[in-house]
């Protein structure tokens, strides 16, 4: 029987039950009348009866209604819910329907969605193949704006961020560390950096240049401009800001008869160069202004030994006194400076922190490396070597002067194996080179290490001595009679960690592009239109979530933790992420620590909301808000804004109501549910980075489906949201 027939049947058996109602209605009326007129013969015990099965035969008729609704109407357009988010998103099928013939449609829909997605995921493969050479260069860029040791930024004209390393993030971040980098990201602007009429100042000058004639290319060009400013945190850059080309038909501004994108900052940080030449220029000062005095007093003296030379000779020691004490004086002085600038000297030499077991097994491996023409490797080994060691260093020259030490051992004492340790002498690290059974006199210890290295016919101007004083250190050889040890001891400074090691690159998952760059923003304008009526695809948004002490924030509840992440072009932006647990000063419930795991110790040293809110706010600046039950969160961070001197006054978009919108015939639109729906992964649940993360892969996979129903806009958006029932809550 196919569906309308069943429909029609549910609809003539409702019918059949309205007139039977009716009918016994009618009944019990003409009963009541009958019994009024005839003395009362019809009994209560009657009309209770007819009472009943008039209020039976109601039940019955609504509920078969409301069943076949159910059935036959109200589950086609979930299906067809379903069926359209699936269509926008592979790798979804529908689930078997309570009907004979909604589970027939299901069965076609999901053959149609398995061949839709099998000819998709054949023009994926031949796209993936087509795109391997460019996404190749594109992790190439990557790698080497990781590890470029300038900080490199590239914007468009409108000064938003399209690309930047992370050397520039550390550097312009208003931490020393690197904290808090919340001012750099793609698509913000560089004027929350750097001064707009600077950047304004600089593009000014780039002007057009002439090609080299002396090589034949007469080709136009554009200079490039140099300015120095100082960051947040102090920090004094010098940057060097280059144009960015468009090609034929792209955009941009004129500069002569070349179209300019945007610009290109190579940061450099001048503020140790800066304080270095303070110093030196006071130091010179100080010895011309010091100088004068005793060079003075000595060139008098000389004269009047000079003019009077048949003076009485004590009046003649008297000026030799003065000629020695003043010169004395200068020498003092010249000393005191060199001594001054002796460090700064040092620092001209490209010393480098490395980790000292890294520097060993290097070492190690160089040593032992097969040589031509020998037969047999010399054997090292690594002992005694304090794992948390860090040394400033020449490391390749050091390098070069243990392998030479050791080669020379094995060629002229045949010494078969050495030894290599590392250990911490209060703030010295100290290097051994040993080796047991072969003696050396001093005088020949003392010859190799002044001599130029010379390693497999490879000659270098430097000795060792040389090698280890550019590290501020000393050398010396030494024996152990009784141990029938012999080891070349090297004293070095201990350093430190460094505070600006790049971070390891983390690479992007299958399809994604690396986050630290997006070249489509190019295409960004800046507009005159509200942000209402900017199409949703071409805003920037700041996907958060809340952990809290409870459910109810007007009764005294607290935020503990915000999790968020950034979309940008489209892309869900995971290592732009803001993640910080806070400090309630309230005790947390047994309840919510089941829900979301943070204990009181997690929470003990954390900062209070008053210093979080304020960098959390510079972190949503210039984007729209995305959140599940947003409403919750934003009740929150309001009630917050008096204390912590911010206002969230963003505009705010809700995957909860986007989900009514889109899905109006869904029983249920928690988080969950819907990744189901749109086939989400879901992980890292309760935790507030996590809850953002999904909430993000959400949010991307409703908006095609918003521009399916013709909301393609942010005001559609928050219109279509405010008419849901869901919009009517309130916290």
């Amino acid at each position: 029987m196919q569906w309308p027939h069943k429909l029609v049947r549910a609809a003539t058996f409702a019918c059949l039950f309205v007139l039977l109602v009716v009918l016994s209605t009618a009944a019990l009326m003409v009963a009541t009348e009958a019994g009024e007129g005839a003395g009362g013969h019809w009994s209560g015990e009657r009309i209770a009866v007819l009472l009943v099965l008039t209020l039976t035969f109601s039940v019955v008729a609504c509920w078969t209604v409301a069943r076949a609704y159910a059935r036959h109407v109200n589950a086609p357009l979930r299906m067809a819910e379903d069926l359209a988010a699936m269509t926008a998103h592979s790798g979804l099928r529908l689930s078997d329907p309570a009907t004979e013939e909604l589970r027939a449609l299901a069965q076609a829909a999901n053959h149609l969605l398995a061949a839709r997605d099998a000819l998709e995921s054949d023009v994926a493969e031949r796209v993936r193949e087509a795109r391997a050479s460019l996404e190749q260069e594109r992790s190439r860029l990557a790698a080497l704006m990781a590890d470029l040791s300038q900080s490199v930024v590239v914007c468009n004209l409108d000064g938003r961020v399209l690309l930047y390393n992370q050397r520039a993030k550390q550097a312009l971040s208003p931490g020393a560390d690197g904290s808090n980098a919340e001012l750099l990201g793609l698509g913000r602007s560089i004027y929350r950096v750097f001064d707009r009429a600077l950047i304004e100042h600089a593009l000014e000058r780039l002007q057009p240049v002439a090609g080299d004639e002396a090589r034949g290319d007469g080709r136009q060009g554009i200079g490039s401009a140099q300015f120095v400013t100082a960051t947040r945190a102090g920090r004094l850059l010098r940057a060097h800001m280059s144009p960015v080309l468009g090609g034929d038909g792209q955009p941009g501004a004129l500069v002569g008869d070349l179209s300019v994108t945007g610009f290109v900052l190579v940061l450099e940080d001048v503020t140790q160069t800066n304080e270095r030449h303070a110093r030196r220029d006071e130091l010179i000062q100080s010895l011309i202004e010091g100088g004068r005095g005793p060079l003075g007093s000595l060139r008098a003296a000389a004269e009047m030994l000079s003019d009077f030379s048949d003076m009485a000779p004590r009046q003649r020691d008297r000026f030799l006194g003065v000629i020695r004490d003043e010169a004395g004086a200068l020498s003092t002085q010249f000393e005191k400076a060199a001594a001054a600038f002796s460090n700064d000297l040092r620092e001209r030499w490209l010393l480098e922190e490395i980790l000292g077991v890294e520097l060993l097994a290097v070492a190690a491996r160089r040593i032992g490396e097969q040589r031509r023409g020998e037969h047999r490797p010399l054997a090292v080994k690594t002992e005694n070597v304090d794992d948390s060691l860090w040394l400033r260093v020449d490391s390749f020259g050091l390098l070069q002067a243990l392998r030479y030490l050791a080669l020379r051992l094995q060629d002229e004492y045949e010494v078969r194996d050495v030894r290599l340790s590392l250990q911490r002498h209060g703030h010295l690290a100290q290097l051994d080179l040993y080796w047991v059974g072969t003696f050396m006199n001093n005088e020949a210890a003392m010859s190799w290490l002044q001599d130029p290295m010379s390693i497999d016919g490879e000659s270098s101007p430097l000795s060792v001595v040389d090698v280890i004083e550019r590290c501020n250190g000393e050398i010396w050889f030494q024996r152990e009679r009784v141990s029938h040890r012999a080891f070349f001891r090297t004293m070095l400074p201990a350093g430190e960690a460094p505070k600006d090691l790049p971070r390891a690159i983390i690479p992007a998952a299958d399809g994604e592009r690396p986050e630290f760059y997006d070249f489509d923003i190019f295409r960004w304008s800046a507009g005159s239109h509200e942000l209402d009526d900017r199409p949703l695809a071409e805003l920037s948004y700041t996907v958060f979530d809340t952990e809290t002490t409870g459910l109810q924030p007007s009764a005294g509840d607290e935020i503990i933790q915000i999790g968020a992440t950034r979309i940008v072009n489209r892309r869900l932006l995971r290592h732009e992420c803001f993640d910080q647990l806070i400090d309630p000063r309230r005790p947390l419930s047994q309840q919510s620590v089941k829900v979301h795991g943070i204990t009181r110790d997690l929470l003990a040293g954390q900062p209070v909301i008053t210093v979080v809110l304020p960098t959390f706010h510079a972190f949503c600046a210039d984007t729209v808000m995305v959140g599940h039950n947003a409403a919750f969160d934003m009740r929150f961070l309001q009630l917050k804004e008096r204390q912590s001197g911010v206002r969230f006054d963003h505009p705010v978009l809700d995957t909860l109501l986007l989900s009514a919108v889109l899905h109006p015939n869904q029983s249920t639109h928690r988080l969950e549910a819907i990744a189901e729906r749109l086939g989400v992964s879901v992980f890292g649940r309760h935790t507030a980075l996590g809850d953002a993360m999904v909430t993000g892969e959400v949010f991307l996979k409703m908006l095609p489906l918003l521009a399916e129903m013709g909301i393609t806009t942010l005001r559609q958006a928050r219109e279509a949201s405010e008419r849901t029932y869901h919009a009517r809550l309130k916290y």
